[in-house]
């Protein structure tokens, strides 16, 4: 009996060398860049900092080969390098009109609508998970959240409106349930 639980110990012992021999090989890459990581954190200015950062691969295990902008910041190849005016020239500053909205491009993607107002046309029986409703407008939308209602409302008003972290939600008059919704067509 003795053996079999020995036995039992050096395989679990073994698992847990192969766990540890797994997450250091899934590691390696992430160490070797921290170099290059550190080299790109000591640079004050800002354009040859993000130029740094470009240059560092990503997911590779083994570095690429660069070359050097004029600045002296490293360039993989394959890309151009910055252009300035004279070899150690400072990177011209960008317009101030491009620079104000730098970092929000996300956010000047977003519609600015919040809301949209349609109707159901026609006799309302509620919904089920994964149901689909078709608006008046034309669109149809799709019930996410696993919600189900029993309703018998005639050709209902409702709204469409924005939540957070993209999500949306049907607002049907008569109730006060609004089930989260994904647009379909």
């Amino acid at each position: 009996m003795a053996n079999g639980s020995e036995g039992m110990l050096k395989m679990k012992r073994i698992e847990q060398l192969s766990v540890c021999i797994a997450m250091a090989a899934l590691a390696a890459p992430a160490l070797a860049n921290e170099a290059a990581l550190q080299k790109c954190r000591s640079l004050v200015e800002a354009a040859a900092r993000l130029a740094c950062y470009d240059a560092i691969p990503v997911g590779a295990t083994a570095p690429t080969a660069t070359t050097s902008s004029p600045s002296g910041v490293p360039v993989p190849s394959g890309r151009a390098a910055p252009i300035a005016g004279t070899a150690g020239a400072a990177p011209l500053p960008a317009p101030a009109a491009k620079t104000a909205e730098f970092g929000f491009e996300a956010r000047a993607a977003l519609p600015t609508t919040e809301r949209i107002d349609s109707a159901i046309t026609g006799n309302f029986e509620g919904w089920n998970p994964n149901s689909r409703i078709r608006l008046a407008n034309g669109q149809v939308w799709q019930v996410t959240d696993g919600t189900a209602r029993i309703l018998d409302l005639m050709n209902p008003k409702v709204a469409v409106r924005r939540g957070a972290f993209g999500a949306f939600y049907l607002e049907i008059q008569g109730t006060n349930h609004s089930p989260r919704v994904r647009r379909v067509e």
